[in-house]
């Protein structure tokens, strides 16, 4: 799959036949009829607005920061070292290699460690999958949201395409289940607080907490 970037779309003008002619109206203030203004049946396509795709990148950036299992500008000879020994479904982000993408998720799979490219457009994120796979996949507005989808519940498997040459048709059988943390970035008492308050419940903005504290927990409202 082969993301590509899409330019602004050509506004095309209305033909003349989608014009609903002048109709008359009547005002039964002044007791005689005028015409009403020209309606468009079809109006032009809404363009995408740049700023909205730097908005979901620099979300999912700031989550992923946070989250301490995003390993960056790794590479995937490096990704399947730290999860060769690793237990099935432990799983990583970092950077992709593949100059189309953004980011791959690498992951410990039945067949030992393997990764997958994540796609973006126009503000969603999903997994790379073959073209039968990919009308059922859903698309999600941060990493961190599509990751969590996928952890912990019947939905955590997935049929995808692999980042690597793969026999026409083949698919790997996805299953996530724990993210692995970098060596250096222990999660901190107060994170995995948070981390547990959000597996708790569902809505945490309502708790009765301090503002500081309520805004600390919406920085990041993911459990894992």
């Amino acid at each position: 799959m082969i993301l590509c970037v899409q330019g602004p779309r050509a506004v095309l003008p209305v033909p003349t036949t989608e014009v609903v002619p002048f109709t008359m109206r009547t005002d039964t203030h002044l007791g005689f009829s005028s015409p009403t203004a020209p309606c468009c049946l079809h109006s032009p396509p809404k363009l995408w607005d740049p700023t909205e795709d730097l908005r979901a990148i620099a979300r999912t950036f700031h989550y992923l920061d946070i989250s301490g299992w995003y390993w960056g500008a790794i590479t995937a000879t490096e990704a399947q070292s730290v999860l060769q020994e690793a237990q099935e479904g432990t799983f990583l982000i970092r950077d992709s290699s593949h100059p189309l993408y953004m980011l791959t998720l690498s992951v410990k799979t039945g067949r030992g460690p393997t990764n997958v490219r994540i796609e973006y457009s126009h503000g969603r994120f999903r997994l790379d999958s073959s073209s039968l796979a990919k009308p059922r996949l859903l698309a999600f507005p941060d990493v961190a949201s599509l990751v969590q989808h996928y952890v912990g519940s019947s939905q955590g498997e997935v049929r995808c395409k692999e980042d690597q040459p793969m026999p026409k048709g083949s698919a790997l059988l996805l299953k996530l289940a724990r993210p692995l943390h970098r060596s250096k970035s222990c999660p901190s008492l107060q994170h995995l607080t948070r981390l547990t308050i959000n597996r708790l419940t569902r809505y945490p903005d309502q708790l009765p907490l301090p503002r500081p504290l309520q805004r600390y927990l919406q920085d990041y409202p993911f459990h894992l």
